[in-house]
């Protein structure tokens, strides 16, 4: 159907008026929500308690250690990615600043004077002659943004504003569980080294009274030789745990913005809170809730703009300029509306032949695109299965614990009981040797899971997306 000239030139015009916007518009693409989080626990009591979710709390809400709260505080000021995070959030306001002047008219002005002299033999004429000039003009310029070049290169770059912003708070969120999760590896080192030291006096004090009892002929330097042994295991592992917990300070100083240095202490990580059920809340919130989801979606709405910026290429484009200014070679003229000039243009170019380039250009943006949309969905299901392994390891980890803490038990008596039949000279030394074995094992086992036990927690609290509130 062909319309009339009338017709097309009315739509024409309100198409100038209102002026037209070519690319797509931004639709969230679908996502695959699980209706529920595996090996969630079921909500206790309270209906409401199922839309609830840990990741909702400030972090000085999930955290009951004061000394870790102080360091966390102090890595969110100082810490140096927290720093630089914030200085490329303020680089893209400035180039939100910057792609945004481009949709305004340009102006400019200037002045210009100049003096020739010339030679009297050139003329003719017995002096020397010189020639005066200068003026002032003025000019502007502005491609109209008919088609959306520019509002569509002003959402990209607003787009990427937020998405830095988003990696801001991601970074932030990131340090809090840096933070806590080094603290607590710190402390379960801490752990290690106290049963050690522990273990490294009770068997002193027991290589003491078995050489007493040597010396008296109640015992065989055997037995001697053999707590020496266990007195040596423990003392060979003192220096590699002092070296260990010096690292993991430095670590850790390193993530507070300082240098190396010492760390002070609060709660054993045994201290540390172990609640029964953690509230996961609901599915669908965490899209809301993760920063580096709506992150990866803030990318994908300023790679669909740049859809728009490549489609506006393939129309015309309309400019205006405009000059004018005074030019004359006598001072007393220059502002005189004789010397005045004035000049007004409306150009308008259109793309023939590029060689492909626009085509190309516009299939590189379609394809970056979708590039986003997969990150996008691929940072979701990421998300939903850091959760899932966040809320396992949290439960199996406080099984784990728990069955421990029986075996250190069982092995305390143990070695009570063979220490009182060796006493009695009811066994050899023997019996006493592998149960204070046993029990160093188990002890080191304990402090080795109540770690993963107060990891997962702080690690089911990040994948929630908390801690950059």
């Amino acid at each position: 159907m062909k319309l009339s000239i009338p017709v097309a030139s009315v739509l024409g015009l309100a198409c100038i008026l209102s002026g037209c916007l070519v690319g797509p518009h931004y639709a969230r693409p679908a996502a695959n929500v699980p209706p529920a989080y595996r090996d969630v626990e079921p909500a206790l009591g309270d209906a409401d308690l199922s839309k609830s979710s840990i990741g909702d709390l400030q972090w000085s809400e999930v955290f009951e250690d004061e000394q870790l709260k102080a360091l966390i505080a102090e890595a969110l000021d100082k810490n140096f990615d927290v720093r630089i995070a914030a200085q490329r959030v303020l680089e893209q306001q400035a180039q939100v600043g910057v792609t945004r002047s481009e949709s305004f008219p340009g102006l400019s002005g200037g002045a210009a004077y100049s003096a020739v002299g010339l030679p009297s033999g050139l003329l003719g004429t017995p002096a020397s002659p010189t020639f005066h000039g200068g003026g002032f003009t003025a000019s502007a310029a502005w491609n109209l943004d008919f088609w959306g070049l520019y509002r569509r290169q002003n959402e990209a770059a607003r787009a990427q504003l937020l998405a830095t912003e988003w990696g801001r708070r991601a970074t932030l969120s990131s340090i809090v569980i840096q933070v806590a999760a080094a603290y607590i590896q710190m402390r379960s080192l801490d752990a290690r080294l106290d049963i050690t030291r522990s273990t490294l006096a009770s068997r002193g004090e027991s290589l003491r009274l078995v050489r007493r009892r040597e010396s008296v002929g109640s015992t065989t330097m055997a037995d001697v030789r053999q707590a020496e042994q266990l007195l040596y295991a423990a003392e060979a592992a003192v220096p590699d745990l002092e070296r260990q917990i010096h690292q993991q300070e430095n670590n850790l100083s390193l993530l507070l913005g300082r240098n190396p240095g010492p760390i002070s202490r609060g709660k054993r990580n045994s201290e540390q809170p172990h609640p029964q059920a953690v509230p996961a809340g609901i599915p669908s919130q965490l899209l809301e809730r993760r920063p580096d989801i709506q992150r990866a979606e803030a990318q994908l709405i300023a790679a669909n703009a740049r859809i728009g910026v490549a489609r506006a290429q393939f129309f015309p484009q309309i400019s205006l300029t405009g000059m004018g200014g005074t030019a004359t070679n006598q001072f007393n003229l220059l502002f005189s509306s004789a010397s005045a000039y004035w000049l007004a243009a409306a150009n308008v170019s259109l793309p023939v032949f590029t060689g492909g380039k626009l085509k190309n250009n516009l299939k590189s943006a379609e394809a970056a695109r979708q590039e986003m949309v997969l990150e996008y969905q691929q940072t979701i299901a990421t998300a939903f299965r850091d959760v899932a392994n966040a809320l396992i390891e949290y439960r199996k980890s406080t099984e784990n614990r728990i069955a421990l803490e029986k075996d250190v038990a069982a092995a305390r008596e143990s070695v009570r009981l063979a220490r009182l039949r060796y006493d009695n000279g009811k066994t050899s030394y023997i019996e006493v040797l592998t149960n204070d074995t046993n029990l160093f094992a188990a002890e080191f086992q304990l402090a080795g899971a109540e770690e993963p036990e107060a990891l997962s927690l702080v690690q089911l609290y990040g994948a929630l997306g908390g801690g950059w509130k």
